[in-house]
């Protein structure tokens, strides 16, 4: 009988997208620094969208990379939206030390920003993730001669239409 001191986990993630927004480098008194950045994250019904603030830090070697390419056009005040996953996600409560809310408690939900699929600046696509392969892309299946004749399927065409015009990266160093 052998045991496994291996730690299995489970993940729990968010996906959406939002408007990307204080892009920073956070230098803690203990520890190393790190990128951090606010996104604003679109909820509800698209005729009356609501917002919800994530404070995140920036995980993943990727992720950092496409984060600091869009400190310019964050900080000219332009809208950069990006689609984005999360994980980690867990609430900060807080005081407010200044403004109308001085006093009153706070909360602020905080993740860690782990893939950026996409991003727009001020509606324009600058940035799209390439699609990862799978195992079904890299194994070669035979089609059965019969249905060969006929044809690929409609969800057959539909996958090699959407193989064929597989979106690149944009390689601009910033946006």
């Amino acid at each position: 009988m052998t045991t496994s001191t291996d730690k299995s986990y489970f993940d729990l993630h968010i996906t959406g997208l939002g408007y990307l927004n204080r892009i920073r480098e956070v230098k803690p008194k203990k520890g190393d620094a790190f990128l951090a950045c606010d996104i604003a994250a679109l909820n509800g019904p698209s005729d009356e969208v609501s917002y919800v603030r994530f404070d995140t830090r920036v995980s993943g070697t990727e992720a950092q990379h496409l984060v600091r390419r869009c400190i310019q056009a964050v900080d000219a005040e332009k809208k950069v939206m990006i689609g984005f996953r999360l994980g980690d996600l867990w609430a900060d409560i807080f005081t407010y030390s200044k403004g109308k809310n001085a006093g009153n408690p706070g909360v602020s939900l905080k993740a860690r920003l782990l893939f950026v699929s996409w991003i727009k600046v001020d509606g324009q696509l600058v940035y799209k993730a390439e699609p990862k392969p799978t195992d079904t892309d890299e194994s070669v299946t035979e089609v059965p001669k019969a249905s060969a004749a006929a044809g690929p399927s409609s969800a057959e065409a539909e996958t090699i239409d959407s193989t064929a015009d597989a979106p690149t990266a944009a390689v601009a160093e910033s946006f």
